[in-house]
């Protein structure tokens, strides 16, 4: 199946991408440097952020009752994000943020490096559809990337969905699409303002027409086509106002028949016993079967079940009812996906009875035993990490991670391997999968001081050549030095951590440094390139990225390793690795800054109470930081499967040891502070972050600066382009002030 998708919104919480990810607001200008326009920038520094003045954040006497624990909630006001009185102490501490920043001499210099280093052409991978190829680019600067389409390679490239088109401020963004198989509509969603609600449309590829359908409330879905139509999976249309903080619950899948209205669409599938459960669909490639998959994450269980439907059966599913035969009839933490069938049986992976994945085969002719323990391998486990399977051309595309590393293969349907496909060196391969009948197959590659290059693949001769490639003005590679270490965490677990700098590193502790990890949710971070990165780099700044357990970089056992009871490893790792750098004279306290995103931002926000002295700034970015009421919100009860659940008495004293909001210390000198959110994040709402930032605020020393930036129209990550690159200055700028870095800027 061809599929176009610019962005993860599976509502897992996981945003699996470093700095320069995140809300922000635009800075005007430069208010101190222009005051003083002779004081060098370093002799500056004592000015800024002394004697802060934060809003007076009101306390109220609300207290919860955990299992016999009382525990207080004084800012609970501030989760309704609608009251006229938390939109004033959103404006008030945007305005403190505001003052600091501007006052750092160098920040407008420093965005327009950033704009520098981020102008080139960006492409993404091309997949085919019939006669067409669609692939999308971003000239340098555009808010959005554009997708174009071509008949054949040597076509003529023409824009079939510009999506700055679609707004005033370029926050509509198209998220994902999936094309007919004969190449005649595209189906595709779109994002409005960052959030994770999505809303549908079609049209026509051969003229660029949108059609009148129109779908809404989608969410957590794909677009599977079959006949003239496609299965989606949406909720129903929440309470007015509170679409962006409401649980979400019901999720339902319809079939949608073109040119009709939604509110005909047919429902195919529910489970009203079970509202907090996923049901997600995906046709195979023939358009014979129909499979469904079925998670619950909020009971706590980290796998699905699976099920197909034969729709040979079926001429008009707008007037059939769809029954679904299980594959795997019982949600456990085992994980199946279906690959691709071959002719009535199913290639699948899965981690049942294979911590580090398999491919197996399911027939269902002969099956009787609905749990997988029996299905044939035909790609068997092994001791390294299976990250993804896809087919194209009649073979299957098989990528294992080696020490995080992409290592792809080919291999016959039955299994047999025919051949590695060869990668410029360590870095990251994604990409692969599309029709049978293809003789080419797309990937990108990229490392940490490699642009993302797409290569295209000959099938039948086995070899790899460059599709299309981006230069960066000025960038040479050979300038910066890309390492991977590994070092013992505190119970002896061996970690893997990448170290990119400039070459000609002196090892003297006084490098400033950046440490980046996630830790969550089965998520890898891999080696890839980040341009805005650069502009760190090329200031002396140490960049390291540790894979830390709680990820998915050695299997289920890795994930395992920092879920639930056991997420103290996920922090003890992550202070390990600060450790190590010390130790080796990388950096020292003074000079090293820790940031993460999401899931990453509750690691910062944890490991920062347990060792504030180990740390000069730290940047939490759109966090969960109320570890007791995540599940309470939107889709954040589908978190439970990795994190617990504090209505569990056992889970509940693990998550109040270290949760983020609950365990700062009165009086305690923490690290420089900027908190990051933004007014459309459905996923981990804001009040994570205002809670957290009014709770800082209150009891942190006032040494060091405690700032919270609330965007809007952004969500869990930047919503365009613009704000990416403001998101970037103004976190770079916080870094390399609080770091001591005075940068020597074009």
């Amino acid at each position: 199946m061809i599929r176009h998708q610019n962005d993860e919104a599976d509502g897992s919480g996981r945003v699996p991408t470093s700095v320069a990810v995140g809300p922000v607001f635009v800075i005007c200008s430069s208010v101190l440097s222009l005051a003083c326009p002779g004081l060098p920038w370093v002799m500056l520094r004592p000015l800024i952020g002394q004697n802060l003045d934060y809003p007076k954040t009101r306390k109220a006497d609300q207290v919860d009752d955990y299992h016999g624990i009382k525990i207080a909630d004084p800012y609970r006001w501030l989760e309704d994000d609608n009251s006229v009185e938390t939109l004033a102490w959103v404006q008030a501490e945007n305005q403190v943020t505001r003052d600091y920043l501007e006052k750092i001499p160098y920040r407008l210099q420093l965005k327009s490096r950033l704009e520098e280093l981020y102008n080139y052409p960006k492409y993404g991978i091309p997949s085919r559809s019939g006669p067409y190829y669609l692939w999308s680019k971003n000239d340098g600067l555009q808010n959005q990337s554009v997708l174009y389409v071509q008949k054949g390679l040597e076509g003529t490239p023409r824009v079939l969905i510009d999506p700055n088109q679609l707004s005033a401020d370029g926050t509509v963004r198209l998220m994902a699409g999936e094309a007919s198989k004969d190449g005649g509509c595209f189906a595709y969603y779109l994002s409005s303002g960052g959030s994770d609600w999505l809303e549908g449309r079609v049209l026509e590829i051969e003229t660029g027409t949108v059609l009148k359908d129109d779908l809404k409330w989608l969410k957590v879905t794909g677009l599977a086509w079959f006949g003239d139509g496609f299965f989606y999976s949406r909720y129903d249309a929440p309470e007015e106002r509170h679409d962006l903080s409401s649980r979400n619950e019901g999720h339902k899948v319809y079939y949608h028949r073109l040119g009709t209205l939604q509110s005909d669409d047919r429902l195919i599938y529910e489970d009203k016993a079970h509202p907090q459960r996923f049901h997600t669909v995906q046709t195979t490639e023939d358009e014979r079967f129909v499979i469904l998959t079925v998670s619950e994450r909020g009971q706590g269980k980290d796998g699905n079940a699976l099920f197909f439907c034969d729709l040979s059966r079926f001429d008009d599913l707008s007037r059939h009812t769809a029954s679904f035969t299980p594959i795997v009839a019982d949600v456990t933490n085992d994980r199946f996906h279906v690959v691709d069938n071959v002719g009535d049986r199913f290639l699948i992976q899965t981690n049942k009875n294979a911590p580090n994945g398999r491919v197996a085969l399911y027939d269902p002719a002969h099956e009787s035993n609905h749990d997988g323990s029996a299905w044939k391998d035909v790609v068997p486990e092994t001791t390294e990490t299976l990250s993804s399977v896809s087919t194209q051309g009649g073979k299957l595309f098989v990528t294992y991670a080696k020490d995080v590393t992409s290592h792809p293969y080919v291999y016959s349907l039955d299994g047999k391997m025919e051949n590695p496909i060869a990668l410029p060196g360590p870095g990251t391969s994604g990409g692969f999968g599309g029709r049978r009948e293809d003789t080419d197959a797309f990937y990108a590659y990229s490392s940490f001081n490699y642009p993302s290059t797409i290569f295209r693949y000959d099938i039948a001769a086995r070899k790899s050549t460059i599709f299309r490639e981006s230069a960066i003005k000025g960038f040479k590679a050979e300038d910066y030095q890309t390492e991977q270490v590994f070092y013992p965490s505190k119970d002896g677990t061996r970690v893997p951590m990448f170290l990119v700098f400039k070459r000609g590193l002196k090892l003297d502790g006084n490098n400033p440094t950046l440490l980046y990890a996630y830790g969550g949710f089965n998520v890898t971070v891999p080696p890839e390139f980040n341009p805005l990165r650069l502009a760190l780099l090329e200031q002396g700044v140490v960049y390291a990225s540790a894979n830390i357990r709680g990820g998915g970089e050695y299997g289920e056992k890795w994930h395992q390793a920092g879920m639930k009871l056991e997420k103290q490893n996920v922090f003890d790792d992550f202070i390990a690795a600060a450790e190590w750098l010390i130790a080796n004279k990388y950096t020292s306290p003074a000079k090293l800054a820790i940031s993460g995103a999401s899931n990453g931002g509750l690691l910062v926000g944890a490991v920062i109470n347990q060792r504030p002295d180990l740390f000069r700034a730290a940047v939490p970015q759109v966090g969960v930081m109320d570890m007791l009421r995540f599940q309470k919100f939107t889709i954040g009860w589908n978190w439970i499967a990795d994190y617990g659940s504090s209505d569990n008495p056992e889970e509940f004293q693990t998550l109040y040891r270290y949760s983020p909001l609950h365990n700062i210390r009165e009086g305690t000198k923490y690290p420089a502070t900027l908190i990051t959110t933004a007014d459309h994040d459905d996923r981990v709402v804001p009040a994570h972050s205002f809670k957290y930032a009014a709770t800082l605020q209150q009891n942190a020393s006032h040494a060091n600066p405690v700032l919270i930036r609330i965007d809007t129209q952004s969500g869990h990550g930047a919503s365009n382009t613009s704000k990416a690159l403001d998101t970037a200055a103004d976190i770079y700028s916080f870094l390399l002030y609080n770091l001591g870095v005075t940068p020597r800027l074009p």
